[in-house]
């Protein structure tokens, strides 16, 4: 007997040897077998599969897959104050993997544990950042690991008001082991972290990003960006033919 797949592992799960087996979307995929490798909290599966390339010949093909379920992220902001409400926190994967400290700054973030996208959101707002999330906005949906991570993350953006500041002090699920410090950063500064390498999260960033593209902050950022440096030109003031922009 196999927890997980015959017997309930830790999390109550069974058949997690099955998941996937059915899909018939891509008639140039052939799924053969799955195998789970581990499921002590997260599923870690190993699939064989016959694939069908553009000239026409099939090749047998094996992949790890984790499954962590999927989550959602949300970034808040106060465009009228120029702001934006963003968590540090220690993440033990970037710390092995060259992170001088593993604190990573990051948008608020978690898993759906059964529920929809936008009522994880409100739940993590709230257990990271003491906020109550009143109308949110949803940006897009990404893969953002497609290689190897099944997870789909459910990106979102909702406003904040200063008066509704919590306590002090760091935030997060003790039960977790989650230790998260608040930050209140003007948004400029926090795209000029992007560029400095002090904002390394990827989701963050493209929150960041988006905010500034298409976001409540688009017409902060465009101000806020230096404009091109002039070419200087020689002699009387004329531009040379071979001088660009002169």
């Amino acid at each position: 007997m196999t927890a997980g797949i015959d017997v309930p592992d830790r999390r109550g799960r069974t058949g997690l040897d099955r998941h996937g087996r059915d899909l018939t979307g891509n008639p140039r995929v052939r799924i053969l077998d799955v195998r789970v490798l581990s499921c002590d909290w997260y599923v870690l599966r190993r699939t064989t599969f016959d694939y069908r390339h553009d000239d026409g010949h099939w090749s047998r093909e094996q992949r790890e897959t984790y499954d962590r379920g999927d989550g959602a992220t949300l970034l808040l902001h106060d465009a009228s104050r120029g702001t934006v409400l963003l968590t540090r926190q220690f993440r033990l994967p970037a710390y092995v993997n060259g992170h001088p400290d593993g604190m990573l700054i990051e948008a608020a973030a978690g898993l759906l544990d059964g529920d929809t996208a936008e009522e994880a959101i409100r739940r993590e707002a709230a257990e990271e950042t003491g906020r109550t999330v009143g109308t949110v906005e949803h940006v897009f949906d990404v893969y953002m690991s497609p290689g190897s991570v099944t997870e789909r993350l459910h990106f979102f953006a909702a406003p904040y008001e200063n008066t509704t500041a919590p306590a002090e002090g760091t935030r997060g699920v003790a039960d977790e082991g989650e230790d998260i410090e608040v930050l209140e950063l003007p948004f400029p500064e926090a795209l000029a972290m992007i560029r400095r390498g002090e904002i390394v999260d990827a989701k963050t960033i493209m929150l960041l990003q988006w905010a500034a593209l298409e976001g409540p902050f688009k017409h902060i950022s465009r101000r806020t960006v230096p404009p091109p440096p002039r070419h200087r030109c020689s002699g009387d003031g004329a531009a040379p033919a071979h001088r660009p922009g002169c």
